[in-house]
């Protein structure tokens, strides 16, 4: 039974495929490569095209007997879904339709989604369910709710079943070279000011905070990967359709995470504190209870593990950055 993985060669692809190869699971890669890399995959089978080459994931589900999708592929940078809404929704909302209009072509009827917390906006709420009410506050969260949308039609109309997967902060890597390339969050754009000889920064430090900062769930992408896994592993069995949150359950404030920072580089981490950011909510962490109570999943890597192993991608990419 073999598995396509779209956006396989990217940071969180990489590592699902990983997982999934790791489980036993066949596995195809569908990817531009936009953001990719070729190398992470080894020897899986690679198509290098956009989801919107309709005639190719027709040729890829067909030539490799395609039995589940787990869609990884899409553009997430906040501020340029902002600047370019179009481009988002044509990326992520219409290649998703055309992935899942080619997947009923074919009578592929499994389906594992990588949503995002960014579905919740900045939720009012200090611990996140799945019944949190979805306020996405930019284009790029706005295609996530629309592609859990598609999902949920999907199966009403056609009978695909399907696991969205609400993941929050991801961090860390498995190996060195599987690191995030991407300055998009917190922990690697602490690496860049540490390594441009600058001090990190610091928005707003008098939120009703235990030390005044936000506070976050990171969870690492090796955690991640293996909820992909089980998400798979439960369609397989024939499970029903769900949207669990996918978080540590418990949060770590901006300035917690320069700490282990810090601890890990050996670092002078000491920030500029500047002004607050519009919209960023004092505390999000995720409820977890759905995801370990229907798949008997937890996050096994904590704060230490993603700082110690994205520090490691880290200097593979910018060796001097610990001189």
């Amino acid at each position: 039974m073999t598995w396509l993985v779209t956006g396989g060669a990217g940071y969180i692809g990489a590592h699902v495929v990983r997982s999934l190869r790791a489980d036993g699971v066949d596995v195809v890669v569908l990817d531009d490569l936009s953001t990719g890399d070729a190398s992470r995959i080894g020897d899986v089978p690679l198509v290098r095209a956009s989801l919107l080459d309709r005639p190719a994931v027709d040729r890829t589900l067909a030539e490799h007997d395609v039995a589940g999708v787990v869609h990884i592929a899409a553009k997430k940078q906040v501020g340029e879904s902002v600047a370019d809404p179009y481009y988002y929704y044509r990326q992520n909302v219409l290649g998703q339709l055309e992935l899942m209009e080619a997947m009923r072509a074919a009578d592929v009827r499994r389906f594992v989604f990588s949503s995002s917390a960014a579905t919740y906006g900045a939720p009012e709420t200090a611990l996140v369910t799945e019944k949190t009410h979805l306020e996405p506050e930019s284009p790029y969260g706005q295609t996530k709710v629309v592609g859990e949308w598609l999902a949920v039609d999907a199966e009403a109309a056609h009978g695909v079943r399907s696991v969205c997967l609400r993941y929050f902060n991801v961090a860390g890597a498995a190996t060195a070279e599987l690191g995030d390339p991407e300055v998009l969050n917190l922990i690697p754009m602490v690496f860049e000011r540490l390594t441009a000889r600058e001090r990190p920064k610091v928005f707003g430090d008098d939120y009703p905070t235990p030390d005044g900062t936000c506070v976050r769930d990171y969870v690492h992408v090796s955690d991640i990967a293996e909820a992909h896994r089980a998400a798979v592993t439960h369609l397989m069995a024939d499970g029903e359709s769900l949207r669990p949150n996918v978080g540590r359950g418990e949060g770590a404030s901006v300035l917690e995470v320069l700490a282990m920072v810090g601890e890990v580089t050996g670092l002078d981490v000491t920030p500029d504190v500047v002004p607050r950011r519009p919209g960023d909510p004092p505390r999000t962490v995720a409820s977890v209870d759905a995801i370990r109570d229907r798949f008997g999943w937890t996050a096994q890597h904590d704060l230490h593990e993603m700082v110690q192993s994205a520090w490691a991608g880290w200097l593979v990419r910018h060796p001097h950055a610990a001189g």
